[in-house]
C-alpha cells in the first residue's frame, strides 16, 4: 500500500519554522530587560538571602524553561522531555560530564592554583542558582531546544555556531550592567557553548552539558573566584 504521508512543502516548512524564530527573537529581546528592570529590584531583597535565590530561580525558570516546554508540547506536538533528551542515555551523559568536569578541574588547578573557598561566595543563590540549577536552566533552551531546532534546518556546525553566538549574546546585557564585559569572558562563553553542543551531540543526553555547566560555574564562582 502506498504511503499517503506527504513531505511539507517549502512554504509549510517555513511556516513551521517561523514560530521558532519568533520565540528566539522574543526570548533574547525580553532578557535585555532583566539587568535593567528586574535585577535591581531583586537586589533590594538582599542577594545573600534565601528569598533572593528563590525569586531569581523562579523567574529564570519562568522565562528560560517554561516557554520551551510549552512550545514543544503545544506547537511542535512532541513530548518535551524526550525531545530535550532528558530521558535518554542518562548514564552516558553523566559519564561524559564527569570526564569533562575532571579535565576542567585539572585545568583550573594549573591556571589558578589551589582554590580557597571564601564564605563571601557561599550564598543561597551561589549554591542553588549559580551552581546547582544553572546548567538545567540554561542548557534546556540552548543545547536542548535551539541547537536541535536549528540542526533540523542547517548542518550541525552551523547550528552549533549560531546557538553558541546566541548563548554569548544572552550574557552581554548582564555583563554590561555589572561592568564585567571583557573579551576573555566573551571568548570563553562562546567556546564553552561550542563544547557543550559537541558533548550533547556525542552523549545524546542533555545531562552531559547540564552537569558540566553547573560544575563549571560552581568552580568558577565559588572555588576559584573567577
Amino acid at each position: 500500500v502506498a504511503s499517503t504521508v506527504m513531505e511539507p512543502t517549502g512554504r509549510d516548512a517555513r511556516r513551521r519554522f517561523a514560530p521558532f524564530l519568533a520565540y528566539v527573537a522574543a526570548f533574547h529581546l525580553l532578557w535585555i530587560a532583566w539587568p535593567v528592570f528586574v535585577y535591581p529590584r531583586l537586589l533590594a531583597v538582599g542577594d545573600r538571602t534565601l528569598a533572593y535565590a528563590a525569586l531569581n530561580i523562579s523567574l529564570r525558570l519562568l522565562v528560560w524553561v517554561v516557554p520551551v516546554l510549552a512550545y514543544l508540547q503545544h506547537v511542535d506536538g512532541v513530548e518535551p522531555l524526550n525531545y530535550l533528551k532528558l530521558r535518554s542515555h542518562v548514564a552516558r551523559g553523566l559519564g561524559a560530564a564527569l570526564v569533562l568536569t575532571a579535565i576542567n578541574l585539572l585545568g583550573s588547578l594549573v591556571r589558578f592554583g589551589v582554590p580557597h573557598v571564601g564564605l563571601d561566595r557561599v550564598t543561597w543563590n551561589s549554591v542553588l542558582g549559580t551552581s546547582f540549577l544553572v546548567g538545567f536552566i540554561e542548557e534546556i533552551p540552548y543545547r536542548g531546544f535551539m541547537l536541535q531546532k536549528f540542526a533540523e534546518r542547517v548542518p550541525f556546525w552551523t547550528a552549533n555556531l549560531i546557538t553558541s553566538f546566541l548563548f554569548l549574546c544572552i550574557h552581554i546585557p548582564g555583563w554590561i550592567a555589572l561592568n564585567l564585559l571583557t573579551f576573555d569572558r566573551q571568548a570563553f562563553v562562546f567556546v564553552f557553548g561550542v563544547v557543550m553542543a559537541i558533548v550533547f551531540t556525542y552523549s545524546r543526553s542533555l545531562w552531559a552539558p547540564i552537569v558540566t555547566h553547573s560544575t563549571n560555574d560552581f568552580m568558577s564562582f565559588v572555588l576559584f573566584h573567577r
